[in-house]
């Protein structure tokens, strides 16, 4: 069995989409260092992400318009854009 993880990001600004990604990470491949994403420097999180997308058995990322937040919600309009992750 698989397991994707997936986040959003862009629910606190009054303007623009909703943005999600989902990971299926390689249990064979650990990746050291993952941690709340709030946490880490920006050089961190960006060396992350490189070693997230060679690494992972799969990736993506999706987004829902405002546009669609206007007309769902942001809670409907985030779960639209974890949904086009996964």
């Amino acid at each position: 069995m698989l397991l994707a993880g997936v986040d959003e990001a862009g629910r606190g600004p009054l303007i623009g989409s909703v943005v999600a990604a989902a990971v299926i990470l390689d249990p064979n491949q650990p990746i050291f260092g993952l941690d709340d994403s709030k946490k880490l420097t920006e050089k961190k999180r960006e060396a992350l992400a490189i070693e997230i997308k060679q690494k992972s058995l799969a990736w993506a990322i999706a987004e829902a318009s405002a546009a669609e937040i206007d007309q769902l919600n942001i809670l409907q309009a985030s779960f639209l854009a974890m949904q086009r992750a996964i």
